[in-house]
């Protein structure tokens, strides 16, 4: 029986397709938009498509769902990335058996796409009563003796019960309400059910800075979601595959049943490609159309050659990415066998913990401090902008923390005193919120393999002799780069049917084709050379790469949870000489312990003579009752005074 193209395609199960349908009445018009973006512009009554892909094209909001019958109907055509937030109104029509729910319910791997409903009778499945009104969660659906079940859940004191439940269950099945909050393409892919509407809220529509051109603001808050597919068709006896929108003025006849669909062109997409790669055994496809990034180096990857696929394996890449300030910075994966040479730059590190880290075995790290830390241990050391260290290896350092012995994480390193170059040896907090530069003494011009194997990644390098290997270097013209990480990704081997002895690597992430299969390929291929080049990828995958790559280092340690009680810079400027700094540690003393704090640590810090060494003294309180504020003030007062020499002093009151 006939139908309008948009009625068929709205109660069409995706999993379904490919289907044969036959135009009843067709469509043209001449110099159409359709015509101009490469779009097939004619379908005449009679012709046959066979349907193999959709596509969602756009999203089509009208707001006569909403209670107030006054509104005027407004219908609007808000973006894919709509940034609001929607909620889905529950649907009242109840489905009749389990069949019903399966064949037009979208039911996905996660939590959003698993929708809930209840029966409104008790069901009785193996040992367990499902009893009316019960939450069921319909988890996925399997075909088990080639009989159609649902795995379903049901959640009854904190413990879920699981339990299957087969197609031919009869029963009023009702919604239940979903709390959950989607995107309004996620409800367009999940939540709206074959040949029925979905009502949705708009959640916070008034406060979100939607421009009117997304939503008007007398829109309202409620709305009815109606989706425009783009269909992907084959016409008999041609190659490419046309598309057209699901809302076509056009009669359709689904004739599946009695066509031959070996009449018609099976194009392959990239993932039927990669399935069929796994064999390992090489064929012959032709490019039906698409494109791909790097052309000029992928120039026989275009619609009508043929190329030769032989498999699909992971290789190893370094992931590389431009430093600039600005935010069009460019993104890059490396191969092993770049024939470049690189130059070392200078990095910054914002920690000591990544200071820890980029120490390596082939030399020193060599650091300019550009941001002061004051350490409150005193068997560490504090520290001043233009402070330089050189950072050797890593060790564990134990500290005494409130009167107990802890083990905390400590960099040894040998700061160098100028203008005499000489060096002691100190320890840097772990936890410290410092920022250091390095100083690159190096010359060297190193391959992608030294660096990897010499040092560790990430690294800030130059090119600084090009690839010679290839017409153009991406890569030389790019003042600093970052070498971030190795990863795995995965890759095609390609090459022209017409020149198989240059084999490429090609990423599978750049490939948006379709194929039509040909024939196998039983050349042997051992002895010839891969070639592979510098990818250049968009940010969305350069994310996408560091989203899946597995982090397995340790999180640095975290700062102790401590107080820290200054007092303001005209004081602090006031306190010259021993009496001055007696009188300013006890002034402290009081502010802290009118903050409600059990007799804090002090730390006092004198500055002697215009060196600027800095020396720390400790002080632990014990209690409040074991020691009286006289014996506070002798303890501070028999440390200051023989600081005769001291020109200042800076005190610092901690306490938990």
């Amino acid at each position: 029986m006939a139908s309008s193209l948009k009625n068929f395609i709205r109660s069409l199960d995706p999993k379904s397709l490919p289907r044969i349908l036959q135009i009843q009445s067709g469509f043209y018009n001449e110099g159409s938009m359709y015509e101009k973006l490469g779009h097939e512009c004619c379908l005449s009554t009679g012709d046959v498509i066979k349907v193999v892909a959709l596509e969602i094209k756009k999203i089509l909001a009208n707001n006569l769902g909403s209670e107030d019958v006054s509104m005027q109907s407004t219908t609007v055509e808000p973006p894919l990335n709509f940034p609001g937030l929607c909620k889905v109104v529950t649907d009242k029509s109840p489905y009749v058996n389990v069949e019903e729910i399966v064949n037009n319910v979208w039911i996905g791997p996660t939590q959003q796409e698993q929708p809930c409903f209840c029966c409104s009778k008790d069901i009785q499945v193996e040992n367990l009563t499902i009893k009316q009104g019960e939450k069921i969660v319909f988890v996925s659906v399997e075909d088990c003796n080639e009989t159609l079940t649902v795995n379903c859940e049901i959640k009854r004191n904190g413990q879920v019960h699981a339990f299957l439940l087969p197609c031919s269950e009869e029963g009023d099945f009702h919604e239940c309400q979903d709390d959950q909050i989607y995107t309004l393409e996620e409800i367009a892919k999940w939540k709206i059910p074959k040949s029925r509407t979905r009502k949705i809220l708009f959640l916070d529509t008034g406060n979100a800075g939607y421009s009117s051109e997304l939503l008007p603001k007398n829109f309202g808050s409620c709305g009815i979601l109606e989706v425009i597919y783009e269909v992907h068709a084959v016409m008999k006896f041609q190659k490419e595959i046309v598309h057209f929108n699901s809302d076509l003025d056009v009669e359709v006849e689904d004739v599946t049943d009695h066509y031959n669909i070996n009449t018609f062109l099976q194009p392959l997409s990239v993932k039927d490609i990669l399935e069929k790669a796994k064999t390992g055994y090489p064929f012959v496809v032709a490019i039906i159309e698409g494109s791909i990034g790097n052309k000029h180096s992928y120039n026989f990857l275009c619609p009508g050659k043929e190329i030769v696929i032989y498999k699909k394996y992971q290789a190893g890449r370094i992931l590389a990415s431009e430093i600039k300030n600005n935010s069009s910075k460019r993104y890059f994966l490396i191969p092993e066998s770049y024939k470049g040479k690189f130059k070392r730059k200078p990095r910054k590190f914002p920690t000591a913990y990544d200071l820890e880290i980029a120490r390596n075995m082939k030399e020193k790290l060599h650091v300019v401090a550009t941001k002061a830390f004051d350490c409150p241990h005193e068997e560490m050391c504090s520290v001043s902008i233009g402070d330089e260290f050189l950072i050797p290896e890593y060790q564990k350092s134990q500290v005494v923390e409130y009167g107990k012995k802890c083990v905390t994480a400590a960099l040894p390193c040998e700061q160098i005193i100028l203008p005499k170059n000489i060096s002691k040896t100190i320890l840097l907090p772990m936890f410290m919120e410092g920022g250091f530069n390095e100083v690159v003494h190096d010359r060297n011009r190193y391959d992608l393999s030294e660096l990897c194997n010499n040092f560790h990644l990430p690294l800030n390098v130059t090119v600084g002799l090009r690839d010679l290997s290839t017409q153009e270097d991406i890569l030389a013209g790019i003042p600093c780069l970052q070498l971030e990480e190795e990863i795995n990704v995965s890759y095609l081997l390609i090459s022209n049917l017409n020149n198989p002895k240059e084999i490429w690597e090609v990423s599978v992430h750049c490939l948006n084709m379709s194929f039509q299969l040909l024939r196998e390929y039983p050349e042997d291929i051992v002895h010839f050379s891969i070639k592979s080049i510098v990818e250049e990828i968009t940010e969305d995958q350069y994310y996408m790469m560091r989203k899946h790559k597995n982090q397995a280092t340790i999180p640095p340690p975290r700062p102790p949870k401590i107080h820290i009680f200054t007092l303001p810079c005209s004081i602090r400027a006031r306190t010259a000489g021993p009496n001055c700094g007696l009188g300013l540690a006890l002034g402290c003393l009081n502010l802290a312990c009118g903050a409600g704090l059990d007799w804090p640590m002090v730390f006092l810090t004198a500055k002697m003579g215009c060196g600027g060494h800095m020396s720390r003294t400790r002080l632990i309180q014990p209690s409040k009752s074991s020691v009286t504020p006289l014996r506070w003030t002798n303890t501070i007062s028999s440390i200051i005074k023989p600081l005769n020499h001291c020109t200042s002093f800076y005190v610092v009151i901690m306490g938990g």
